[in-house]
């Protein structure tokens, strides 16, 4: 793996177990969330990481392609684009491997986008389609690295706090991620 950097993190664990009551705001005009029907691993890549390149997405970018392939195939994985314009302004990535369970495993928006007004609403947009499919439960993390506004949005939405754990992460220094100083060890 290489170098690395450390990184100490809290990372919450959230669940919502009944849809929202109220209406959620809508996207306002010009966006359009549209499902990948069968989602390349350049595409995915690109959302990836150009969404989560402020705030610690890693993971996913040491995961080899042929395994990534065969993630985005899973019918249970499900790839939704927030578009603007004609163009990618968001993702959020649903996880159904644990029916009737369903895990927000990705959510973000494109930078230029962020900032707006269009967060919590594409966020409605994920939480309704999880409650529209019939799901029992969903379930999400953020952690300190994510952006400020992430847990409170997720608590607005109607989401609970499970819990909340300290981990360690080890960041290959190959991947040129920008590491605020207040989380390295």
């Amino acid at each position: 793996m290489g170098p690395v950097t450390r990184v100490g993190v809290t990372v919450t664990f959230m669940r919502m177990d009944r849809p929202p009551t109220a209406a959620g705001p809508s996207l306002g005009p010009g966006f359009q969330v549209v499902r990948a029907q069968a989602p390349t691993v350049p595409f995915y890549r690109y959302l990836y990481n150009t969404v989560g390149a402020d705030y610690l997405w890693w993971l996913r970018r040491t995961t080899p392609d042929h395994e990534l392939a065969a993630l985005l195939r899973d019918r249970a994985i499900a790839i939704y684009t927030l578009y603007s314009k004609g163009e990618p302004a968001g993702f959020f990535e649903l996880d159904a491997r644990t029916w009737p369970d369903v895990n927000l495993s990705y959510f973000g928006l494109m930078p230029n986008v962020i900032g707006q007004g269009t967060g919590f609403a594409f966020l409605r947009a994920a939480i309704d389609e999880v409650w529209r499919h019939g799901a029992r439960g969903m379930t999400v993390n953020t952690c300190n690295a994510d952006h400020p506004r992430a847990l409170p949005n997720y608590l607005r939405a109607g989401f609970y706090v499970v819990r909340q754990v300290k981990e360690t992460w080890s960041i290959p220094n190959a991947l040129n991620m920008r590491i605020p100083a207040s989380l390295k060890l």
